[in-house]
C-alpha cells in the first residue's frame, strides 16, 4: 500500500521548514545517505514571480535543500525551462534570495544520455543529472494543464527532457493524448524519484500551467514515495475521478499502480476547483478528422488585447502551425496538433483553449440525445 502525506502549510518559512522536515522524515530519512548526489527537480517552467503560482515556491525548494544538506547529501537543483533562461527564472522567481546562503548548485539541464524506457519508445534522451543522481526528489507545482488536465508528480519529470526535445516529442506523438500520457509515465518510471512533494499551498486553476491560469490558495503540501499515488490523492481531494487524469490511467494500464493508497494527515475536499476543458482531439470517422479538427474541436486562440506579438509561441510551436505579421498571430488549425505548448509558454497569458461555436452546438445536441 502506498502512503501519501497531506499537510496544511503556508509559505512562512518558520512553520514551512519543520512541516517539510516532518514529511521527509515520515517518508524515510535513510533515503539520503551521506555524500549522495541528490537531484531536486522543481517546476521551473518560465520566468514568473511566486505569486503567479506557476513555479514551485522558493521556500519549498529551500526547505528540501536544507534537509538534504543536513543529511550530508550534495543537492543539485535543476530543470529545463520551456521558455527563458534559468538565470532569469532564478531572479524573477525569488530563488537567488531564498538560496543565497545555502551551499547548493542551481543550474539548467544541458546534456542527455539515452535510456531505454520501454516499448513503444525505446531509447530516449533524458537529462544526465536525472539518470546519474543517487536520489531524485521531485517537487512539482499543483497546476491545471490544458492538455493533460493537471500537471502533478508524474508529469513534472517531463522537465528532465532537455530543451527543444520536449516540443519534438509533442510533434512525434501528435493528437494522441493517451500515448503522450504513456510517454510521461514511462519517463517517470525510468527516473524513479525517491520522493515527491507537490506544492499546493498556492495552486493554479483554470487554463494552466502558464500565465493563463489563475492562482488559488489551497494551503496544502502532498507527498509520498510514489508519485502516481500522490497524484491520485490530489485528484480525490479536488473531487476528480483519478482515471480522468491521463497519466494516472496510463500508469494503471501499464500495471505500474494498483488502487491501494493510505492517506495520512489533513485531507479536505476542495470545492469548485476550476479545471480546463480537455475536449477530444479527434471526432467522427477518420476521413472527416481533418474537417472536424479544423472547424469543430477545441483549439488555441489569441486574445488580441493581451498579445504583444513577442513571437514566443510561434518559435516554440512543434508543428510550426503559427504564423505572425505586424498585427496578429494566426493559427493553421489543419497543422495544429493541440499540444497547447503555445498556451503553456505565452509570457502574457494571451492564449486560451476555446471551443468553436459549431463545436459547442454539436456537443449540446449530443448531450440532449
Amino acid at each position: 500500500m502506498s502512503k501519501v502525506f497531506i499537510k496544511t502549510a503556508t509559505y512562512d518559512y518558520d512553520t514551512l521548514k519543520p512541516t517539510i522536515f516532518e514529511m521527509l522524515d515520515a517518508m524515510g530519512a535513510d533515503l539520503i545517505p551521506e555524500r549522495s548526489r541528490v537531484l531536486i527537480k522543481p517546476n521551473l517552467l518560465l520566468p514568473a514571480p511566486p505569486e503567479t503560482a506557476i513555479l514551485t515556491h522558493p521556500h519549498v525548494i529551500r526547505a528540501v535543500a536544507e534537509y538534504v544538506v543536513g543529511k550530508g547529501g550534495r543537492p543539485l537543483i535543476s530543470d529545463s525551462p520551456a521558455m527563458g533562461s534559468l538565470e532569469k527564472i532564478r531572479k524573477d522567481g525569488g530563488y537567488y534570495q531564498a538560496l543565497k546562503d545555502l551551499d547548493v548548485d542551481f543550474k539548467a539541464f544541458k546534456t542527455s544520455v539515452k535510456v531505454d524506457i520501454g516499448k513503444p519508445f525505446g531509447h530516449i534522451e533524458i537529462a544526465r543529472e536525472a539518470v546519474e543522481a543517487d536520489i531524485v526528489i521531485n517537487l512539482p507545482k499543483l497546476k491545471t494543464h490544458v492538455g493533460m488536465l493537471l500537471t502533478l508528480g508524474v508529469k513534472n519529470l517531463f522537465g528532465c527532457i532537455v530543451g527543444l526535445r520536449k516540443p519534438k516529442w509533442h510533434l512525434r506523438i501528435g493528437l494522441d493524448r493517451d500515448m503522450f500520457a504513456r510517454l510521461l509515465v514511462q519517463i517517470y518510471h525510468a527516473i524513479d524519484p525517491s520522493i515527491t512533494i507537490v506544492d499546493g499551498i498556492l495552486a493554479l486553476e483554470g487554463q494552466g500551467p502558464g500565465k493563463g491560469g489563475v492562482p488559488r490558495h489551497l494551503g496544502i503540501l502532498a507527498g509520498g514515495r510514489n508519485a502516481v499515488a500522490v497524484d491520485m490523492a490530489i485528484c480525490s481531494m479536488l473531487g476528480i475521478d483519478p482515471d480522468e487524469l491521463f497519466t494516472h490511467k496510463a500508469a494503471k494500464d501499464l500495471g505500474l499502480f494498483g488502487n491501494a493508497v493510505s492517506i495520512n494527515g489533513d485531507f479536505n475536499i476542495v470545492d469548485n476547483f476550476r479545471l480546463p476543458d480537455t475536449g477530444p482531439l479527434t471526432l467522427g470517422p477518420k476521413p472527416f478528422h481533418r474537417f472536424m479538427r479544423k472547424h469543430l474541436l477545441q483549439r488555441p486562440e489569441v486574445d488580441g488585447l493581451l498579445c504583444r506579438l513577442c513571437g514566443e509561441c510561434r518559435q516554440y510551436c512543434p508543428a510550426k502551425a503559427i504564423t505572425q505579421d505586424n498585427k496578429a498571430i494566426n493559427f493553421d488549425y489543419d497543422g495544429c496538433i493541440r499540444c497547447y505548448c503555445c498556451i503553456e509558454i505565452c509570457p502574457y497569458g494571451a492564449l486560451r483553449a476555446t471551443e468553436t461555436m459549431p463545436g459547442k452546438v454539436l456537443r449540446k445536441l449530443s448531450i440532449l440525445k
